[in-house]
């Protein structure tokens, strides 16, 4: 029998696992500074760009599910960043919106795609390209 295929190096999860993880550990100086974990980033890029959404329509931007943002949205919210507040007439749906504070974090934020793109060896548009093969992906993934 060929064991070739059970070969850690083998694997495209774990390629882009620890891809993943290295690119968050160089997030993190920055993050830190903000106070902020890369997943509350994240839920925070969301926010920045569609404010006052419901919790639903935030985990499917990020491919959560409830039962990992609700603890995330607790977070944020024990920091003063975001609120949430029930439909006042269908309190199944819970709205997400940033406080005062989690809109100017986005100005301390700004930097950050800027500084973090920068990796050695690899050019702007071979990042670009990386982006939107993995975004293809996902897409292919999710009709699964």
């Amino acid at each position: 029998m060929n064991y070739d295929m059970l070969k850690l190096d083998n694997q495209l999860c774990f390629a882009l696992y620890a891809c993943s993880r290295e690119v968050t550990k160089h997030y993190k100086p920055e993050l830190d500074k903000l106070g902020i974990t890369y997943t509350q980033y994240v839920t925070l890029m969301v926010l920045w760009e569609k404010d006052d959404i419901t919790i639903k329509e935030l985990g499917n931007r990020l491919h959560l599910d409830s039962g990992t943002l609700t603890p995330l949205l607790k977070k944020l919210e024990s920091k003063g960043i975001v609120q949430r507040t029930r439909d006042t007439e269908d309190e199944r749906n819970v709205y997400v919106k940033l406080t005062e504070k989690g809109l100017n974090l986005k100005d301390e934020a700004i930097n950050i795609p800027k500084r973090i793109s920068c990796i050695p060896g690899q050019s702007q548009e071979d990042l670009i390209r990386l982006r939107e093969k993995l975004k293809d992906l996902l897409s292919t993934l999710e009709k699964l």
